[in-house]
């Protein structure tokens, strides 16, 4: 019955997030909530100026909406929320609401972007503050209700047992994924496209190990964001912002932690990850470079971050990236899903 009503919630969530674009796309722009582009990215963004953006609320909507009806059919069918399942409940509904609070740094990100007509929002300081206390209450949430474990799973049988240095180490994991997810919504289509592939893979995964919370989550995003797509493909009508990217981070390790699977959720977001190390790379090296040579600019090692970008300045078409990250995902999602077989399957 589950997978039934995981199917329907997938459905009714495309149809949902389709839907209100046509309503609220013409209400942020009679808002005039346009991207402002910066100058240092590529010259030819410059024709997006004025997109409507914070179009995440959108598949956040979406997401919400069909993530708690498809709760309540599922408990009306037999599932016991304050017996043998109420961990499957506690857990998905703390990643729920984990990444609906980082959807809200993120619109506050937004708001104040297109309120003073910028492409800079919250400092990189208040944006670090805030995601550290939302995952430190994510954390909090969990380990008060008695859910917390501290072991880390790996394929061949290997696990380590962090204990409570899984807590921090963790915290940073999420804190880095929650951006990397950000900076790969740099082109139309990009973060929605690899999401989709991520979210069906774990949609596989928890379904391997029967957590019908997580599950229902995989498909009520991957369903949104594939509505959201008929307004976000190239070219893109309405931008998600950071309202949708860091509520889509929130998603991508409420899934990947919540399954206990965080080795799996690094190899099947590997986008993810080589997104935002390839700007840790550039900016390291850009400085190094600059105190060994001594001169006011560094080396830089791509023509511009995060990588999607490089590759654009390469001559790639937005649709060509889209393309090529969404394979590399699906590779990489295959492969979690086949080491998720051999890791939990008895």
């Amino acid at each position: 019955m589950n997978v039934w009503t995981n199917v329907i919630a997938a459905v009714a969530s495309f149809l949902t997030a389709w839907l209100l674009g046509f309503v609220v796309i013409p209400w942020l722009h009679k808002l005039k909530y346009g991207q402002t582009i910066l100058d240092i990215g590529p010259k030819w963004h410059a024709k997006k100026q004025g997109t409507a953006t914070m179009g995440g609320i959108m598949f956040i909507t979406a997401v919400i909406i069909t993530f708690a009806v498809g709760m309540v059919i599922i408990c009306l069918n037999g599932a016991d929320i304050t017996g043998g399942d109420k961990r499957e409940f506690i857990v998905s509904l703390s990643g729920v609401i984990m990444a609906l609070f980082f959807g809200a740094v993120g619109f506050l990100d937004d708001y104040i972007k297109v309120a003073k007509k910028r492409n800079e929002g919250l400092t990189p300081i208040q944006k670090i503050i805030f995601q550290v206390l939302i995952i430190a209450a994510y954390f909090a949430t969990v380990y008060i209700s008695g859910f917390a474990r501290t072991v880390i799973a790996f394929p061949w049988g290997w696990q380590w047992d962090m204990g409570i240095f899984y807590y921090p180490v963790m915290g940073l994991g999420i804190l880095y994924l929650v951006n990397a997810v950000n900076l790969t919504d740099g082109i139309d289509g990009l973060c929605s496209s690899v999401t989709v592939i991520y979210c069906a893979a774990f949609a596989a995964i928890s379904g391997i190990l029967g957590m019908f919370g997580e599950s229902l989550l995989a498909f009520c995003t991957a369903g949104a964001l594939i509505g959201f797509l008929m307004w976000n493909f190239p070219p893109a009508k309405v931008f998600m912002g950071d309202t949708g990217s860091m509520f889509l981070g929130g998603i991508v390790c409420a899934l990947g932690v919540g399954c206990g699977a965080e080795f799996l959720m690094v190899l099947a977001g590997i986008i993810y990850v080589l997104e935002a190390l390839s700007v840790v790379i550039q900016s390291t090296v850009f400085k190094i470079t600059k105190k060994i040579y001594h001169t006011k600019e560094g080396k830089r090692l791509f023509k511009m971050t995060p990588i999607h970008h490089h590759f654009e300045m390469s001559g790639w078409s937005e649709i060509k990236i889209d393309v090529v990250f969404s394979v590399i995902t699906a590779l990489a999602g295959a492969l979690s899903v086949w080491f998720a077989v051999m890791m939990f399957m008895k």
